[in-house]
């Protein structure tokens, strides 16, 4: 199909999902993958999926072959206006709370002394009955 380099929004691609007008956008490109749904080693349905969005990572994620990227040449229909397509956020974890670090490390404290006091605790509770219960020996 070769395109003219026209250059569509998402919402101009996002009316083209079904089986029958089938578009999706791969690296900023567009492409009418119509005639290509029922050859599709995987299926009409895993295209049908990524209609409607960017496909890029779609695409790639699966690790198609350097033959898939090249056939993609022959359902060029032009390019996606950028400013139409959400931009993708990173996941960025919320920074550690530092309260609870620090209760970790005070319950940390805490155990390593009892740890440390329990034991001697048993050693003198049990020399002090030791030294109680001792009945005095009487010499003659």
């Amino acid at each position: 199909m070769g395109g003219d380099g026209k250059v569509y929004t998402l919402a101009e691609v996002s009316q083209h999902t079904s089986n029958q007008d089938c578009w999706i956008v791969i690296d900023g490109k567009v492409y009418d993958v119509t005639k290509f749904l029922d050859d599709h080693p995987g299926g009409d349905e895993v295209i049908l999926t990524s209609t409607g969005k960017d496909a890029t990572d779609d695409f790639e994620d699966v690790g198609h072959s350097s033959t898939a990227k090249a056939m993609l040449d022959e359902y060029y229909v032009g390019d996606i206006d950028s400013a139409t397509v959400p931009t993708k956020t990173k996941f960025v974890p919320p920074p550690p709370n530092q309260t609870e670090s620090n209760q970790n490390k005070t319950s940390d404290f805490v155990i390593k002394i009892l740890q440390f006091l329990v034991p001697l605790l048993i050693l003198g509770l049990a020399l002090g009955i030791r030294s109680y219960t001792k009945t005095p020996s009487s010499s003659s």
